[in-house]
């Protein structure tokens, strides 16, 4: 599967949310084909993702098919089909990560999650992808949460690391209380 493979689902809020950012975005814009890569830049800058709604927004105001939309989100890295989770979570795959186990430690973040890369949990809360490198090879297999490195990142330590999600969750909904 691939990262951009299989759009997830949003609410109908959402969707009216979405064609609303995106009609704003595109005021600023020229309804020239050349303008594709920096309105998608500008409206996931806007929604976090790039969603369907998005998408038939932006090929009707340049007049060009959404597959020819849909074709560029899916071929560049830097665009996302689905929203963002509230915590991040990137697994290195490069040289040093992958003969380490990168992959396992992938399948046990899929397997924990229920998602696969490139996906959200339904409740938002983690997001999943891949990296190629994030240079902290020597602590191999790599997982990046929320933007700091966890090193030697096997099966077990994805349950430790969401373990602390949980209790950190439940502190604080029991200081809401």
């Amino acid at each position: 599967m691939t990262r951009n493979s299989h759009p997830q689902p949003i609410t109908a809020k959402e969707q009216a949310r979405a064609k609303r950012e995106t009609r704003q975005v595109l005021k600023g814009f020229g309804k020239k084909r050349p303008n594709l890569i920096p309105i998608l830049q500008a409206v996931q800058r806007r929604l976090g993702f790039l969603p369907r709604e998005a998408m038939t927004e932006i090929a009707a105001f340049l007049g060009i098919p959404p597959v020819d939309v849909y074709e560029v989100v899916t071929f560049y890295n830097q665009f996302r089909l689905n929203p963002p989770g509230k915590h991040s979570i990137r697994v290195c795959l490069g040289t040093a990560c992958h003969m380490k186990g990168g992959y396992i430690t992938l399948d046990a973040w899929e397997r924990r999650l229920s998602i696969h890369q490139g996906q959200t949990t339904p409740d938002r809360e983690f997001d999943l992808d891949t990296v190629a490198c994030v240079g902290c090879c020597t602590m191999a297999p790599v997982t990046v949460v929320d933007e700091k490195p966890e090193a030697k990142v096997e099966p077990t330590k994805v349950d430790g690391l969401l373990l602390a999600f949980q209790r950190e969750k439940k502190n604080k909904d029991t200081k809401k209380s």
